[in-house]
């Protein structure tokens, strides 16, 4: 199983996308898919749902959107699959658990291309730091989750990506400045910008403080392109012109 949860939401099973069929079955598999391999308990997935309904229905939807998503799932494994749609989306003592068969989670990609940059920039190795952290800005295609209008739960969870997103771009941003790719990149976070959301429409979940950020830096940049164009002026600083 293959899971993106770094733009709009994708689950991929045996090669088949899985399209959940109603608003409340797509909220469970998205808050499923965020918190892939692990059990997420039914008071989370109950109180998600109630964006969806009132609280005292929630539980009944959801046992409801399981058995759909599970059909999903049988279809996309079809005949003599090794995995079942009840070992793929389980039941757990307390909640249920998505389990990926040890497949690609774009969060868990995130993290590791992340923490392999942070762990360069300390070692003032700035040309692998840029390099792995720019990988990781590479799997944003957009606000997570985007079009899942979440819950309590999930929403706190979201705004943990959000800042992890923003970190990252702020050491990608250092990383090049240390290496002097101003020129480079003010055309790599023009590029950026328009992985910031989908084409052709709003968000649903703006994605605000991503594009500041990405502003906020390309003014830094050009402010650091055009002082390294004056005549005669030394810059005192990290950069390099």
């Amino acid at each position: 199983m293959d899971i993106e949860v770094l733009g709009a939401p994708r689950v991929i099973e045996n090669g088949v996308p899985i399209t959940a069929p109603t608003p409340e079955s797509r909220h469970v598999l998205a808050v499923l898919a965020a918190w892939p391999d692990q059990v997420v308990p039914v008071a989370v997935l109950a109180d998600e749902l109630a964006v969806h309904t009132p609280p005292e229905h929630a539980r009944a939807l959801l046992h409801t959107a399981v058995r759909r998503l599970r059909e999903r799932f049988a279809e996309a494994m079809g005949a003599g699959s090794v995995r079942t749609p009840e070992s793929v989306l389980s039941a757990r003592p307390g909640g249920y658990l998505l389990d990926t068969g040890g497949g690609r989670s774009d969060v868990r990609e995130f993290a590791r291309e992340s923490g392999a940059g942070y762990r360069a920039m300390e070692r003032g190795d700035f040309e692998r730091a840029a390099l792995r952290l720019r990988r990781a800005l590479a799997l944003w295609t957009g606000p997570a989750l985007d079009g899942i209008d979440a819950g309590t739960w999930l929403g706190a969870h979201l705004q943990v990506l959000d800042a992890d997103r923003l970190a990252v771009l702020g050491q990608w941003v250092e990383a090049e400045l240390a290496l002097g790719r101003h020129r480079e990149l003010r055309l790599e976070l023009a590029g950026l910008r328009g992985r910031g959301g989908p084409a052709g429409r709003a968000a649903a979940r703006p994605d605000f403080p991503y594009l500041e950020a990405l502003r906020i830096a390309e003014e830094r940049v050009e402010a650091i392109r055009s002082a390294c164009q004056a005549p005669r002026l030394t810059l005192a600083g990290a950069v390099r012109c």
